[in-house]
């Protein structure tokens, strides 16, 4: 099973990893082969999602773990 998971957020032009087994995560920089492709489809407004069945973005950890899930605007 995948314990990392690169992400980005609408809004900010950067790619994340987050691996989940240290507990960190850092920006993906020099992103190269397949993930580059990706990276310019999302640059053209494209969403792609593969082997993730759940992700929602929210304002702080405090609202995650509050329950909380903020309307799209």
């Amino acid at each position: 099973m995948s314990r990392a998971v690169v992400f980005g957020i609408a809004g900010d032009a950067k790619l994340w990893i987050a691996d989940l087994d240290a507990g960190t995560v850092k920006p993906l920089d020099g992103a190269t082969g397949d993930l580059a492709k990706v990276a310019d489809l999302r640059k053209a407004g494209a969403s792609i999602v593969k082997k993730v069945d759940f992700a929602i973005a929210v304002s702080s950890a405090k609202a995650a773990f509050s329950g909380h899930v903020e309307p799209n605007p």
